[in-house]
């Protein structure tokens, strides 16, 4: 991909070519942050899905948890929490599972 000798701005744009690192920094160098986001720009997780053996798995960052009809996740989270911070309260070590003098 061509990069002009100002480094501000990028011709012929391939997307089957990889871009270097000095053509990606000059991307970065000309973009302008304060520019708005164009009213044809989608959400990067659409734009991932459309690859099948994208470089990050959906899994890698799963979209947030509903907060409908589960009232015993908050209980059972802060009871292994406070177990935890007890054990260390009383100068125990649970690193291995096994609760032993620190």
């Amino acid at each position: 991909m061509p990069v002009d000798a100002d480094h501000d701005k990028v011709t012929n744009w391939d997307v089957n070519v990889p871009l270097s690192d000095a053509e990606l920094t000059a991307l970065a160098l000309a973009a302008d942050p304060d520019a708005p986001i164009s009213a044809d720009a989608i959400p990067f997780t659409l734009h991932m899905a459309q690859f099948a053996g994208a470089a990050l798995p959906g899994w890698y960052m799963a979209p947030a948890m509903a907060r409908s009809g589960r009232r015993w996740r908050l209980p059972v989270v802060l009871a292994i929490v406070s177990a935890f911070v007890l054990i260390e309260a009383l100068g125990l070590c649970n690193t291995f599972g096994q609760l032993t003098l620190a």
